[in-house]
């Protein structure tokens, strides 16, 4: 019977341990930080959106920052395609940052179309403090010394947040402004919540295949991008 019984816990531990190795990495971590990853794509700024109650000015203000940012977000880009190129170990992750970098032209085209109509003169917009350092991390993160990896789960967090925030002011119930719905139909449509699906697919094949410094590492950064991108949204809200 006690050896029955001990067989019987071994088989559990088993079954256990198999079952969080097939947890992703990314999931693991959103897991670990719910509260940060809801903060980020569940903010009042895009709730705000989503019920109707948004501060045009507040939406004006995102959208002359978002412009800088995207500008420093191409380099970063750009920069993830030649450690692509170098560290991949698969050919398709090239592909697929490219198609990234080939969207990023048309989403400036975008951003100026709209500042337009918005009169949103883009040439006087100055950086707000938490848009500068935002940038900072985007161009600390170019270095040849920041591996492939850790960029890429960057890259991931950063797309995510904007795509799972405008779906949600697409989803059922939502009273998102008619003039706003391009907005998030531009980030908040399924075809772009594939593609984040495919640059989550890609980080967590490399994290399996990494050892634990870089993963701690690509977390520790995943952490970071989701602070700023709470920081990002507290600023287009007027708050400091």
């Amino acid at each position: 019977m006690a050896i029955s019984l001990a067989n019987n816990k071994e088989q559990v531990e088993k079954k256990m341990e198999r079952a969080t190795k097939e947890i992703s990495m990314i999931k693991k971590w959103l897991n670990q930080h719910q509260k940060l990853y809801t903060a980020a794509t569940r903010h009042p700024f895009t709730l705000s959106i989503r019920d109707g109650s948004v501060d045009l000015s507040a939406f004006k203000r995102w959208l002359g920052q978002d412009y800088i940012f995207v500008r420093a977000f191409v380099p970063f880009v750009a920069s993830l395609l030649l450690k692509a190129w170098k560290e991949s170990d698969d050919d398709s992750d090239v592909e697929v940052i490219l198609g990234g970098i080939a969207a990023l032209n048309d989403e400036i085209s975008w951003f100026k179309r709209e500042a337009s109509k918005w009169s949103v003169s883009l040439s006087s917009i100055v950086p707000q403090k938490a848009n500068l350092e935002y940038c900072r991390f985007l161009e600390s993160l170019t270095s040849p010394e920041v591996e492939y990896t850790v960029a890429i789960a960057a890259f991931w967090a950063i797309e995510a947040v904007y795509q799972e925030s405008y779906a949600h002011c697409l989803s059922d119930g939502s009273k998102t402004p008619e003039e706003l719905k391009e907005t998030c139909q531009r980030w908040g449509n399924d075809g772009f919540g594939q593609y984040c699906r495919s640059l989550q697919n890609i980080a967590n094949r490399r994290l399996e295949k990494s050892p634990e410094d870089i993963v701690s590492k690509a977390e520790a950064t995943v952490i970071r991008v989701l602070e700023y991108e709470v920081e990002f949204w507290n600023m287009s809200r007027g708050e400091t």
